[in-house]
């Protein structure tokens, strides 16, 4: 059980109320309405006129012209030259190039390649039992020797380092004791002497040093107070001179001219917008009305005349036409064609009969075929399931 309590649904906020327009823009709306209107439905009933009579061209006479010089021109040069020139193609050069390439590479490169890769493997195995026959020992002699070389090399070099570094002891046991009992002394002389040199020198530099430092501060902050009242105040009145001859004349006309003839402007423009849209769509409703009036005009003046007369004249003539003079004519063109074919039948089987006499006059009667029983009984004597024709199980 849900214990809290749940949040009311809160309603959707009202929308804004639109600002309130001011007399200006009610003035101005209606004229440019109504001049926006007078300018748009003329060219709105041409715009119409222009994309009805588009259509009509592109539908009766554009897409035709482009399928029968375009599309079928192109269908029928792939259909009847490209596709049997590829295949003509294709085949020439499965004849000339695939069908040898084939033939070369199964009867002469496949067998040049198994006797290649024969040597090779016979080359490979030779070269194995050199190295493992002949390199390996000679490499494994060579080894020993030189790691016996190198033992010896290495032992005399060791000797003869122990012995550099205990003449290299002495020696420098020598030098440790020549600077501890002859440079030490003087070198702690010297060293005493430039320091108290340069606490003289400290002593008596010190105090000078400092007192430029203090002229050289004070002469400084005069020149920068010097330079910086001249440069503020040249700043100051070049800001004033600006804002006085510049800035508040621009200002002015800022907030005294361009921003009122701004909005004004705005305002118009945005009426114009506005009228061109309605002017717009008002047009196109009276464009529909025209096209619909001249629509009905020409269906009355010429589509139901025309429909009357073929209904009410041209059909029954037609049918009278049909019954009275076709149909009479095609039947008996159909008399006259069994009639002559009848004639022609009757004139092949008697040139046939006269073709068969002339034959047996030149050559006599030939003999009677014979009849050959066929192998499987015919009508009555078929062979069923539930019957037999062998000697042990007939009735």
């Amino acid at each position: 059980m849900d214990l809290e309590k749940q949040p009311a649904p809160q309603a959707p906020p009202p929308p804004s109320p639109a600002p309130p327009e001011g007399c200006l823009t009610v003035a101005i709306r209606i004229p440019v309405r109504i001049v926006v209107l007078v300018l748009v439905v003329p060219v709105r009933l041409v715009w119409d006129a222009l994309v009805v009579a588009g259509r009509f061209l592109r539908d009766s006479l554009l897409r035709p012209l482009w399928r029968a010089l375009v599309v079928w021109p192109c269908v029928a040069l792939w259909r009847y030259v490209v596709v049997p020139l590829a295949k003509a193609v294709g085949w020439l050069g499965k004849v000339l190039l695939v069908v040898p390439l084939v033939w070369l590479y199964r009867s002469v490169l496949t067998p040049i390649g198994h006797g290649i890769a024969w040597v090779v493997r016979g080359i490979v195995a030779g070269l194995g039992w050199v190295y493992a026959r002949v390199l390996t020992p000679v490499g494994q002699g060579t080894v020993w020797l030189l790691k016996g070389l190198g033992a010896g090399i290495v032992w005399i070099l060791t000797l003869a380092g122990r012995g550099l570094a205990w003449v290299g002891r002495g020696i420098v046991a020598g030098l440790v004791w020549v600077y501890a009992r002859m440079f030490t002394p003087v070198g702690r002389g010297i060293v005493w002497l430039l320091k108290s040199l340069g606490a003289l020198f400290v002593w008596i530099f010190t105090p000078i040093g400092r007192a430029i430092a203090w002229c050289a501060r004070g002469l400084a902050w005069l020149v920068s107070a010097v330079v910086g009242a001249v440069v503020s105040g040249i700043g100051l009145a070049l800001y004033w001179i600006a804002r006085i001859l510049l800035v508040l004349p621009a200002l002015a006309l800022w907030r005294w001219v361009l921003a009122p003839v701004g909005r004004v402007l705005v305002v118009v423009g945005r009426e114009v917008r506005d009228a061109l849209g309605h002017a717009w769509r008002i047009a196109g409703h009276i464009s529909l009305a025209v096209g619909r009036f001249l629509a009905t005009l020409f269906r009355w003046i010429f589509v139901e005349p025309v429909r009357w007369v073929y209904r009410e004249v041209l059909t029954p003539v037609g049918h009278v036409i049909r019954d009275a003079v076709l149909r009479p004519v095609a039947e008996a063109a159909r008399s006259v064609g069994r009639v002559t074919r009848a004639t022609l039948a009757s004139a092949r089987e008697s040139v046939r009969q006269a073709r068969a006499d002339v034959r047996r006059m030149l050559f006599g009667d030939r003999g009677q075929p014979q009849v050959v029983s066929p192998r499987e009984p015919t009508g009555a004597d078929t062979r069923t399931l539930g019957s037999s024709t062998t000697a042990l199980t007939k009735d």
